[in-house]
């Protein structure tokens, strides 16, 4: 925490001393900034069921806030002004450390074994306005990491999509190479690696390659298939990687995208499976319960990848992200509160 928000906090605890309703109300203005920011032009009623409250009380909210200058309504709905912008972005970092959130990176980093932990406020599996805060997140340090000429490596996923997107959000361009690093699983095509691939190229105005082969093969076709020119040499760049930026889930859910059926799925779980990443299913120790056969960079690929950022939201996928981390591959862990709080119980963080 720099010197000037030191101060704020300060200021923040005394006043909170005076007029202990302070903190709930900040709590309820940024949490009705945020979704508007994320999802404006939005409506009273939406905003109301987001927020679990009344739309009596957020036209009362939305009244002040508009009074202040910090809203904008139309007959689309209400959004932030430039003002309302500044104000909301002013106010993150006094409300990273109000939730103790800087805190709870540094003890979880040292904890888990990373370089870096990046915790967005809020929980994934309840607030959507966290889902999209997750994705900025990790759309603000892609930016920051990414030099022109590098090779960026990722997976597919509903996570990954949504940094795409968001990225498309940034004044970022950088004349890099994307290039996906599994094979599709034959789902929705938007959040399959080859898409979100080039979704990244095209928002970050650089070019991409594409695997066109499926992820998981019989083992008998996995050589065939690996010896294909085309397909040898989108996986050869993946390896030669300067930045990887992959998504985190659940063994059950990976396992269910993949067409397990329910006698494979109880025998993944009952082996103490609970996260996936790369075609491999680990346990809470990181140890792999079961490895699929698939087309792509594999988990020892990662060690010569420079930066490696995992990606993963959610209270239910805090299991799933201690396993993918105690690898120990991941540089990089960007998350959210719900994970991170779960995360300090389970490992009993002091």
């Amino acid at each position: 925490m720099s010197r000037g928000e030191w101060r704020i906090m300060n200021s923040f605890g005394a006043l909170q001393q005076l007029v202990p309703e302070l903190a709930e109300l900040l709590e309820r203005r940024y949490s009705l900034l945020r979704i508007i920011r994320s999802q404006g032009p939005i409506g009273r009623r939406y905003i109301a069921a987001q927020m679990d409250s009344s739309e009596r009380v957020i036209r009362g909210e939305l009244d002040i806030l508009r009074e202040q200058g910090l809203l904008h309504t139309s007959s689309l709905g209400v959004q932030l002004t430039p003002e309302g912008e500044e104000v909301f972005v002013e106010l993150q970092s006094v409300v990273r450390g109000f939730y103790d959130l800087k805190q709870l990176e540094n003890k979880l980093a040292e904890a888990l074994g990373v370089r870096k932990m990046i915790i967005v406020p809020g929980d994934c599996d309840k607030d959507p306005a966290s889902r999209r805060d997750l994705a900025r997140a990790a759309a603000d340090y892609l930016c920051a990491v990414l030099k022109d000429h590098d090779i960026l490596a990722v997976s597919g996923g509903t996570t990954l999509a949504s940094v795409a997107e968001s990225v498309g959000l940034h004044d970022c361009q950088r004349n890099v190479t994307v290039v996906p690093v599994r094979g599709g699983l034959g789902e929705d095509i938007k959040i399959q690696a080859n898409s979100v691939a080039v979704a990244l190229a095209e928002n970050l105005g650089g070019n991409y390659r594409l695997l066109h082969a499926p992820e998981d093969v019989l083992p008998c076709n996995l050589e065939q298939i690996l010896n294909e020119p085309k397909i040898r040499s989108v996986i050869a760049l993946g390896r030669r990687a300067n930045v990887l930026l992959h998504g985190i889930g659940t063994a059950e859910e990976m396992a269910r995208r993949r067409g397990f059926d329910d006698a494979s799925l109880m025998e993944l779980i009952a082996a103490g499976a609970v996260g996936e990443a790369f075609g491999c299913y680990f346990d809470a120790q990181g140890r792999i319960v079961r490895n699929t056969t698939s087309v792509g960079l594999r988990m020892e690929d990662l060690e010569r990848i420079p930066l490696v950022v995992a990606v993963g939201g959610g209270r239910s996928k805090a299991w799933a992200v201690m396993a993918v981390l105690a690898r120990g591959y991941c540089d990089v862990c960007i998350t959210d509160e719900g994970v991170a709080r779960r995360l300090m119980s389970i490992k009993e963080i002091q």
